[in-house]
């Protein structure tokens, strides 16, 4: 005969099996929805606009693409927080930008008017649902923002408002994430130097804006992706692509390569061309031609080997090029 103490342990035994069972059943449910969402291409959703929301900041905010709500937190860049409800991210934050932890609030404050005014206009996400987890009621995406002036993450490490850090992604148009890296270490290196955003809080020049304009990077999905439209299929501003054509700034590599292509000696105007044109000259690549365009303004090509990367072998191979 069972004690009433050993059926009892053994009846609590089943209950905690049953209870475990019915956890791993919620996870295993909840990760298939989030793989389900989850695209293999990207989604560009296009006339998005800023929603007004206390929990918005410079990397992270609500939008709307037609009569849906999302959240989109940037790819690549990290704005520090604009409170202290996380204290140890927010030390380490401004451990990076070798500030104290009230200035780094500022400068995540900074990032959060920053971006505002830069989605003040209709702008552009590039996303792939990837879950950038959170704390709100909606998931939130990682993104690509693209406004009127070209990708926001960029646009914030320039003005030294962001780090380039955080999780990273192949932009679309790009084969390799290192060229959006470097591009992004580039501005923020060229920030540092001008102490400017958090680089220059300890000497007031928090809101100052980059010395020098910049090319930012104009990211195009492939025209030929795979149609998948997930629940975005009712969506008017949801597609595979731009409709109309885009020019293209910045390390954005197109399918055939320009390497080859012939151009004239003397044709090339140093402040103007294109990543193109840029690209036809012989020993000019991707990476060097992203370099050119975000050192401009040039007083003229000989000025040339201020570019990082450019010795005086590249430039004499290239300078005949231009004008």
């Amino acid at each position: 005969m069972i004690s009433p103490y050993r059926f009892a342990t053994a009846q609590l035994t089943k209950l905690r099996h049953k209870i475990g069972l019915l956890a791993l059943a919620i996870v295993c449910v909840a990760a298939v929805d989030v793989a389900a969402r989850e695209s293999k291409d990207w989604i560009v959703l296009e006339n998005c606009r800023l929603i007004s929301n206390p929990a918005n900041d410079g990397d992270s905010f609500h939008a709307s693409s037609g009569a849906r709500e999302y959240i989109f937190r940037l790819y690549m860049v990290d704005a520090p927080e604009t409170d202290e409800m996380n204290p140890a991210r927010l030390v380490e934050q401004a451990k990076y930008f070798t500030i104290t932890v009230p200035q780094a609030i500022e400068v995540g404050q900074a990032a959060k008017e920053f971006t505002r005014e830069k989605l003040s206009e209709p702008f552009t996400v590039f996303t792939r649902m990837s879950d950038a987890m959170g704390h709100s009621r909606l998931e939130r995406f990682y993104a690509f923002v693209q406004t009127k002036d070209g990708d926001l993450g960029e646009q914030l490490v320039r003005n030294g408002l962001a780090r380039n850090y955080g999780f990273k992604a192949v932009p679309p148009g790009i084969r390799n994430s290192r060229l959006e890296v470097e591009k992004l270490q580039q501005f923020e290196d060229e920030a540092k130097k001008e102490r400017i955003g958090g680089w220059g809080v300890s000497a007031e020049r928090l809101n100052v804006q980059a010395q020098k304009p910049a090319s930012f990077s104009v990211f195009v999905a492939e025209k030929n992706a795979r149609a998948r439209t997930l629940h975005l299929a009712n969506t008017p501003s949801a597609t595979r692509a731009f409709r109309h054509s885009i020019t293209t700034v910045g390390p954005v590599e197109a399918k055939k390569s320009h390497a080859k292509e012939q151009i004239e000696l003397g044709r090339i105007d140093i402040n103007t061309a294109t990543e193109k044109e840029l690209r036809m000259i012989p020993g000019v690549g991707p990476v060097m031609a992203s370099r050119i365009i975000a050192a401009r303004p040039f007083n003229s090509a000989d000025d040339l080997k201020k570019v990082n990367g450019i010795g005086d072998k590249k430039y004499a191979t290239i300078r005949p090029y231009f004008q």
